[in-house]
Parts: structure tokens; sequence; C-alpha cells
């Protein structure tokens, strides 16, 4: 787990997503400038101590803003463990959107994101989405080079099965630290892999069998990105009478715990042993606020399976 190694990690992570602007390369304005400020520190007096990045986030501006505000107020970052992730590449005068794990991508993208963040090094890089034309031997080279030059402390992956993990483990000294996927009450394959074996639901499961244990096995940290499920059971738009449902039974246990809904949401991935960190990424304080709660929250087992009786709209195998 993540705390093994940063015994100051939060359970939750503040995703960065949402920073900077629009997805394009028009400037950062002020007020870009003002709502990182704000979210930063937000996230941080609730408690949030681990910030998560891509070299992709609107268009590398997310690195940006975020520099600027640890450049301006350059204690915050005493708090904070940062981890970047690259292998994502958008379409550009050279190809099609790709994917691109390589030696000379990888230090390339991490050059970048220290200048942009203003940083001399990351606590954690992660590799965005698997590269199926990864050379393992210069990525491993180059990875080791990296931690060596001081320049990245650990490495993580996003989006990978169990076996792309272990095939990339194989050639490093270090362990990778985090597993980064999709996982929530509405994305629930993670953990229905265990409990559909053997029945027809199985066969629709987008998620390689074995994964979530050798996480837990191997202390890779799972954490969670789209945790909140895009706002589907706390205020946001529905999806047909189970979402309608849903939503109903997270207000009704919010209001038994005492919580927001939010930090039910969350309860239901955190009340699973395999310690998940979800990724939350608004950039409204109130909204960050209401997800803190979680870390007071443990769901009894009997709540946990009615809300995923009720998403399900039917009850388990």
């Amino acid at each position: 787990m993540l705390q093994n190694f940063y015994p100051n990690a939060s359970q939750l992570i503040y995703g960065c997503m949402g920073l900077g602007g629009d997805w394009d390369h028009s400037p950062i304005t002020r007020e870009h400038y003002l709502q990182a400020r704000t979210a930063v520190e937000t996230a941080l007096e609730e408690g949030i101590t681990v910030f998560d990045h891509a070299d992709i986030y609107t268009m590398g501006k997310a690195e940006t803003v975020f520099g600027q505000v640890l450049k301006d107020t350059p204690s915050l970052r005493n708090d904070m463990i940062i981890q970047s992730k690259c292998a994502i590449r958008f379409e550009d005068e050279l190809g099609p959107k790709r994917y691109e794990i390589s030696a000379d991508w990888i230090r390339q993208s991490v050059e970048q994101s220290l200048t942009r963040l203003g940083l001399d090094h990351l606590e954690i890089l992660l590799l965005h989405r698997p590269d199926p034309l990864m050379e393992l031997a210069e990525v491993a080279e180059c990875l080791t080079q990296l931690i060596q030059e001081g320049k990245i402390a650990h490495v993580g992956v996003s989006n990978m099965h169990w076996h792309q993990i272990q095939y990339l483990q194989s050639a490093l000294d270090k362990p990778i630290v985090a597993n980064q996927l999709e996982m929530s009450l509405a994305f629930r394959d993670w953990m229905e892999d265990g409990i559909t074996t053997g029945s027809t639901a199985n066969r629709n499961s987008g998620f390689a069998p074995g994964t979530l244990e050798y996480c837990m096995t191997h202390n890779v940290q799972l954490q969670a990105w789209g945790s909140l499920a895009q706002g589907r059971f706390t205020g946001g738009t529905t999806s047909g009478t189970t979402d309608e449902a849903t939503r109903q039974a997270v207000a009704e246990l919010a209001a038994l715990y005492q919580v927001t809904p939010e930090a039910i949401v969350l309860g239901w991935l955190t009340r699973h042993p395999a310690n998940i960190q979800p990724i939350i990424g608004s950039t409204k304080p109130e909204r960050i606020r209401a997800c803190t709660g979680v870390s007071e929250l443990r769901l009894s087992r009997e709540h946990w399976y009615h809300l995923l009786e009720t998403v399900w709209g039917r009850e388990v195998p």
C-alpha cells in the first residue's frame, strides 16, 4: 500500500484533471490560477496529501497552473505526494492518437512535467495506458535511470491488468507501487469478476480475472478514477430506474450515517479490504469537503450489499 512508502498518504487523492481551464492551448487566466489555488488549499485543509496529474491534463495547463501555486507558496509542497502520468499522445502532425511507452517519450514527458510543476522530482510516475508496442528492456532501463537520477521515486501504472503489471515488474528492481483503474459504484467489473464466476454475467466483464487479488497480494495500491461515477448517485444525471433507486438508497444511508451522499458513494469503495484510494476531481471547495467525510465512515456489510443489489437491480447470484 502507498502508506508503506509514504506514511502521510491520505485515503483520498485529489485529481488535478480539472485545473488550468479548457482542453486547448488557450492561455491560463487569473481565474484559472485562483481556482487551482483554492482547490489545492481546500484539499490540504481537508487532509488530502496525494495529488494526481498527467502530462495531458488540459494540454499541460493543469501541471503549469499547479506549479504556479507552488511557486507562490512553496511551503504547500511540504505535505504533498505528487504523482503524474505519461503514455497518452493526442493526434498531432506525426500521427493519430496513440499510446507510447518508450524510453524517449517517458524521459521527455517526465522532464516536461517537472518543468511545468517547478519540481525536481515526482514521488510517483504512472504509465497511463498499456502500449502494445512497449519494448520492456528499454523501458525498464529508462525508468531505472530516472529513479537513479532522482527525478522519480517510484513507478506505478494505470489501466493495466495484473499480467501486464507482472510483465513490467519482471524487469524492474523496485516494486510497482500503484495501479489506477476506473472503480466506482457504477463501474464494478473489478469487483463483480469475483462474484459472478460460473455465471453468464461474467462473460461480459471487461476486467481481467485476478487483477484485484494480484494488486492486494503484491501491495500495489489501487487508485480509483471515476470514483463518484460523474455524480450519478449524488445529484448528477441518472440513467434509468436503477440509478434513481440507487440515488435514493445513497441519500437514505447518508442520513443514517450523518454524512454526505458523496461520502456514501466513496465509502462503498473504501469498505473493500483492498484499501482503495478514491480520486476526486471537483474544483469546487464544497464538493471537495463533501467527499472527505468518507475518512470517518465504515459501511456495514449489510448496507454495502444493499447498495450493490440496488445498483444491480437484482439480488446477488
